[in-house]
């Protein structure tokens, strides 16, 4: 069983209790469990291939778990009735580890689109809020541009912007980080901190990067082999976590950027 440090026990937005997760007949996940407390950020970590993103599709609903084993916002998603998805994905918002942006598409129109699909609004409406989400990402002047002219960082914020736009309750990060440098990789970490306690969200992010953690997050789950083997805060993982842990963020500190 994972191992907890320094809990306390607070309004749970996020539970994952014992999750199997056997795909193709391989077990991909043997025994994770956590729990995700409402606005805060916590980081799911491990080495590649320990099953991060694997819990983050359980989480999203797009891999089944049985029962009680997954519950976000107090339902498991893959066993949502029909009627019932579309509310309960109005609610979430996903950053997508290479934003995910539609190439034939403006970046206010790709940021507008869950708008679109989602909500019968003038369009009008949807373009002043999609304004607004822009100037929260520092993105003002890219409305009219495509996403081939922005650079990686500004990608990485208009992806931001689409997965806040409906303003989620949860906001799911899939290594937001990724592929950028250590300056712009520090710049949407505070970013992502900052939208957090202005628009009310809980964040939960799959991550391998030490620096990034330590900036951002509350709370960590770290997996190894598919099992969740330590659950706390960046300190206790730092001071009192397994070897392994300790091993993984000793090796990732000489990163961190002040």
């Amino acid at each position: 069983m994972v191992e907890t440090y320094g809990q306390n026990p607070v309004d749970n937005i996020i539970e994952v209790d014992e999750l199997v997760s056997i795909i193709d007949e391989k077990v991909i996940l043997s025994d994770v469990s956590f729990q995700v407390r409402t606005g805060e950020i916590t980081a799911i970590l491990g080495s590649s291939g320990s099953g991060k993103t694997t819990v983050l599709k359980h989480l999203l609903g797009i891999y089944s778990s049985i029962g009680n084993a997954v519950t976000v916002l107090g339902k498991n998603p893959s066993e949502l009735k029909e009627s019932e998805e579309k509310g309960f994905y109005r609610q979430m918002g996903v950053m997508y580890q290479e934003g995910a942006l539609l190439n034939s598409m403006t970046v206010g129109e790709n940021v507008g689109l869950p708008l679109d699909q989602h909500l019968e609004l003038p369009g009008e409406l949807i373009e002043h809020i999609v304004k607004i989400k822009l100037q929260l990402v520092n993105l003002e002047d890219a409305f009219d541009k495509f996403p081939s002219q922005l650079s990686g960082g500004m990608l990485k914020r208009a992806a931001l912007a689409r997965a806040i736009v409906m303003d989620p309750l949860v906001l799911f990060c899939d290594e937001p980080g990724a592929g950028l440098d250590p300056v712009t990789m520090s710049k949407l970490d505070s970013l992502i901190v900052e939208l957090k306690k202005q628009l009310g969200m809980t964040v939960v992010m799959v991550t391998h990067e030490v620096p990034s953690t330590l900036r951002m997050a509350d709370q960590i789950v770290f997996l190894e082999n598919g099992v969740s083997i330590f659950h706390g805060t960046p300190e206790s993982a730092l001071e009192s976590s397994p070897p392994v842990v300790k091993d993984f963020f000793a090796r990732g500190m000489g990163k961190i950027i002040q």
